[in-house]
């Protein structure tokens, strides 16, 4: 059984989907959608086909990129024959369903309802301080949305807690905006600890957007319901899944 967790600040179908329900085995064990992992390729499409069946469109409907930690976002109207490299995608065009593959990167939800206009990113830290999310707004707007009535939700995602980082990555951050200082907290030793949602919250609100919010789920502190790279980097395992996130139209 599928289960896609859901915000109540998006009114367009919407799913961050969970590992539950899949068809995978072993290390990736459950709903595992990336066909970049070494997972078999029929099961991936298995999995994908099940996701998409659950948001109610046909699978090739189903847009996916190859991402690449970019902040670059892809306005859409119709189906791809390819995945372009990029993190992140737009569309005015009721049918299709945008989807972000994650494993403790951010997935982000976007909507203008009113205007129906959705949009999907792939914020990771790096596509995130790049600009991916603000990329995904301009995106939008120039499909309709208006940025103040547009509502965005980051799904789960690795918590600060969970998230150690040496110096070289907290000065970063700070050599290029001191403000960002808020996002770390003292670890062990000269490790910090980095708030990515708290970031991306930052981010979003400050570039205007009319709500924005993060479900509160932790990716790798619940390995029953979530794959988590740096959980599977810790454990010493060869690969690992990727979640899948969707909004349609």
């Amino acid at each position: 059984m599928l289960a896609p967790i859901t915000s109540d600040a998006l009114s367009p179908r919407h799913g961050f989907f969970t590992r539950k329900g899949g068809a995978s085995s072993g290390i990736f064990a459950g709903l595992n959608c990336g066909a970049g992992s070494t997972d078999q390729a029929d099961i991936v499409a298995i999995n994908r086909a099940r996701a998409a069946e659950a948001m109610g469109v046909d699978v090739s409907h189903l847009v996916t990129l190859h991402q690449v930690h970019s902040p670059l976002c892809l306005t859409v109207d119709a189906p791809l024959s390819i995945r372009p490299e990029a993190d992140a995608l737009a569309t005015a065009t009721p049918g299709l369903a945008l989807a972000i593959l994650t494993a403790d990167c951010q997935p982000v939800l976007f909507a203008d309802a009113g205007a129906g206009v959705i949009g999907a990113a792939h914020a990771g830290w790096r596509g995130a301080k790049e600009g991916v999310l603000e990329a995904t707004l301009d995106a939008m707007e120039t499909l309709g949305a208006r940025r103040a009535h547009i509502h965005a939700v980051i799904g789960p995602t690795i918590s600060q807690a969970a998230y150690e980082v040496g110096p070289e990555f907290f000065e970063a951050f700070t050599d290029d905006d001191p403000e960002t200082r808020r996002f770390f907290a003292n670890g062990n030793g000269d490790r910090m600890l980095f708030n990515l949602p708290g970031y991306g919250l930052w981010r979003l609100r400050a570039a205007g957007v009319g709500l924005a919010e993060w479900t509160g789920h932790c990716t790798y502190r619940d390995p029953e319901r979530f794959f988590s790279f740096r959980r599977t980097t810790h454990a010493g395992e060869a690969d690992y899944g990727r979640l899948i996130s969707i909004i349609r139209l």
